[in-house]
């Protein structure tokens, strides 16, 4: 009877022993999972290509690291150079997105196939159709528009109407513009060959030759402070360096803005024209994901809201308001014209302003 009460105890301590040990694996099987779950995984990085170079600009790269934890590594340069550099690295390529200012300048990446396509709900609900390209290449984030600025002391808004009115004898010897190599300008021009057709976009063209008050040269800036030193009464400028102006840390800078009104042309009949900052997915984006990630935040509210406020440019986005600044030049019509004909335009535009002998 000892015996089998021996055998009993012991055939006991043996279930009791692996009993224990089933539970201190099941512990740290647990241990280890929950140690697992509880490891943040990186978020990684997106490689950002872009020609502009403004803090508020990377004031919005921070605010989406610190909001997704993906770090957004900048390169900046010229939007020439930075195209070039795409088409030499290739597929070696670290560029996961291109941005840049100028449709016309999107669409030459596009055509050297630098970028691809883009499905994203967020981006389409969040940029108008026209802002975007018609392949999803790449997508606007701000516009400026090209209007007409005018020296206050000399020229009264009823004076001016349309582009076209420029090239009127009144204007002649008055007229302050970029050299046609500005893309600004190609862009302006293709806009007039898309809407009106290559033959009234030449006759434009030429008769601003005809009226320009000096040869072209300088840059939008240099255009408002000729107007103001007396060396034209009226110039072709971009929005966005008006507000640059009047808001610089140089007195004179401001001196000039303060002299000059905006006014936008053509509200009875094509509207102004406008042009866009836009970005695009590389064709061999590594980070893809993340790639998008930071598109579709450059679109929403919170950041179209900070372009529009901090760098006097207005959103793409429908429901964010333009800042006070671009609200006290007043609403406008704006050219009824997807932009990506302004890229495939350009070489249009760039021939007839060869042929009419635009510096």
């Amino acid at each position: 009877m000892n015996k089998k009460l021996t055998q009993l105890f012991s055939l006991l301590m043996v279930l009791t022993l692996v009993f224990l040990a089933g539970c201190g694996a099941s512990e740290n099987n647990q241990s280890s999972s929950e140690k697992k779950s509880n490891k943040k995984e990186d978020p990684g990085v997106v490689n950002l290509y872009t020609s502009r170079h403004y803090e508020t600009d990377d004031a919005l790269y921070k605010a989406f690291t610190e909001e997704t934890g993906i770090k957004v590594n900048v390169v900046k340069g010229e939007e020439n150079e930075l195209i070039e550099r795409l088409s030499r690295e290739g597929q070696a390529t670290k560029g996961d997105l291109f941005l840049t200012s100028d449709a016309g300048r999107l669409h030459w990446a596009k055509e050297k196939e630098l970028l691809q396509n883009v499905e994203s709900e967020t981006l389409n609900n969040n940029i108008p159709a026209n802002l975007r390209d018609k392949d999803s290449e790449w997508f606007g984030l701000t516009k400026r528009a090209r209007v007409i600025v005018y020296a206050k002391d000399r020229v009264k808004p009823e004076d001016l109407s349309t582009y076209e009115a420029l090239t009127e004898p009144k204007w002649k010897g008055k007229v302050l513009v970029r050299p046609s190599e500005n893309v600004y300008n190609q862009s302006l021009l293709a806009s007039f060959i898309s809407l009106n057709g290559e033959d009234k976009a030449k006759e434009w063209a030429k008769g601003i030759v005809k009226n320009m008050a000096r040869d072209p040269q300088g840059n939008d800036r240099d255009q408002a402070k000729a107007v103001v030193a007396g060396e034209g009464d009226v110039a072709i400028m971009n929005t966005y360096y008006i507000g640059v102006m009047k808001n610089s840390t140089d007195p004179e800078e401001v001196k000039v803005a303060d002299q000059v009104g905006v006014f936008f042309p053509n509200q009875e009949t094509d509207g102004t024209h406008i042009n866009v900052s836009g970005i695009g997915l590389t064709k061999y984006a590594k980070n893809k994901e993340n790639a998008i990630k930071l598109m579709e935040f450059l679109s929403s509210e919170e950041a179209q809201g900070k372009f529009a406020e901090a760098n006097y440019e207005y959103p793409v986005n429908p429901n964010v308001e333009p800042s006070e600044l671009l609200k006290s030049w007043g609403e406008f019509k704006e050219q009824d014209l997807n932009l990506s004909e302004l890229g495939e335009k350009n070489a249009e535009a760039v021939k007839l302003f060869n042929e009419v002998s635009w510096k």
